[in-house]
């Protein structure tokens, strides 16, 4: 007897034996400058840029006081100082404190003429 031979369908593929390779994808270019950029552009920011009057923060003071919640404040400074309190009496008592490190601060009392003005 012989096989029925199928009809044909459309989802029928016809498969090679024979194994390909998956292509590749090209990789971007990541040598120079980087795309739409003009020739000749500084792509960084110059460290010659004017600084100002040479001041820069050193301290701050966060204070959080919503209308009818509990006030919460932060006092942060470069030396390492890093001090919080909750409450109005603390925060109150935190604001004193931090305009007090002002004249303590080892970064403040190094610098030349503060007295000065």
């Amino acid at each position: 007897m012989s096989e029925p031979t199928r009809p044909p369908l459309k989802s029928i593929h016809h498969h090679t034996t024979a194994p390909h390779a998956a292509e590749a994808a090209a990789l971007p270019t990541v040598v120079g400058e980087p795309k739409g950029v003009a020739e000749g552009v500084p792509t960084a920011v110059r460290s010659d840029l004017p600084r100002g009057d040479g001041r820069y923060p050193i301290a701050w003071l966060h204070i959080v006081a919503p209308k009818g919640a509990v006030p919460t404040a932060t006092s942060k400074c470069a030396c390492g100082r890093d001090r919080s309190a909750v409450g109005r009496a603390r925060v109150l008592a935190l604001i004193e404190d931090h305009e007090a490190h002002r004249n303590d601060c080892p970064l403040r009392t190094a610098q030349e003429g503060r007295n000065a003005a």
